[in-house]
């Protein structure tokens, strides 16, 4: 007896079993992102070289392991900042790009080493001049999913004051740690960025507050990375 789904052993043909199940669909790849963020223990460091003529930033976990390394282009009339997985920038993992020439409206675009849209983040207006205000988008999306601000501008205030001073600017970090909170649209509490004590470089603690996707994850990496080169400048 021929059952249907076994096929002819003697004529060569096969019938299809409409009864059998479908076949497994096999998950998606994990893409490089994804495998760069897997397993990261919070709290991260974010570490920044003052002095150097490029700004340079390296992002470790808890155990030391780098997670991202960034270098800022020169001599560019737009910001254009390239994220590598080390600092031997073998293996590139990301960009930012300005949609302008640099000014207080620009808005900073993050792609993948593959041209994939990773989000973008801005500041919100003229509020940005005395309190620290800026808005992190995903892919597509026209309205913030992220506002990331200041928690106590007094704190930035002064210590932007006591910095530009000398010998007392070489330990004010110690004194003044300004933070920043990134919330989602509903208010939840996603993530936060504080400044550390440091000398002879810009350090600050990334804590992870709330659950998100690894692109995600990634996207305010970048947007606190941006926030705090523009910070900088701003003084």
């Amino acid at each position: 007896m021929l059952f249907v789904g076994e096929g002819c052993r003697f004529c060569g043909m096969s019938f299809e079993n409409p009864y059998a199940p479908p076949a497994a669909v096999g998950l998606p790849a994990m893409d490089e992102i994804s495998r760069r963020l897997e397993g990261i223990e919070y709290p991260l460091t974010l570490s920044f070289k003052i002095l150097a003529l490029a700004s340079q930033a390296t992002v470790t976990d808890a155990r030391g392991r780098t997670v991202l390394y960034t270098k800022q282009k020169l001599f560019k009339f737009r910001e254009h900042v390239e994220i590598w997985t080390d600092q031997t920038q073998g293996t590139r993992l990301a960009e930012i790009k300005a949609n302008k020439v640099i000014d207080w409206s620009a808005r900073y675009s993050s792609t993948d080493a593959w041209g994939g849209e990773i989000g973008s983040v801005g500041r919100k207006g003229w509020r940005s001049i005395w309190k620290a205000h800026y808005e992190t988008f995903n892919p597509g999306d026209g309205v913030a999913d992220f506002s990331i601000r200041e928690e106590n501008p007094w704190v930035k205030v002064m210590d932007s004051i006591l910095g530009d001073l000398p010998i007392i600017g070489m330990l004010s970090g110690y004194f003044f740690h300004p933070s920043y909170l990134a919330s989602r649209a509903d208010g939840s509490a996603a993530m936060r960025l504080t400044k550390q004590a440091a000398f002879w470089e810009g350090r600050f603690k990334i804590e992870k507050l709330g659950g998100m996707s690894a692109r995600e994850e990634l996207n305010l990496f970048l947007s606190f990375l941006m926030l705090v080169m523009l910070e900088r400048r701003r003084g």
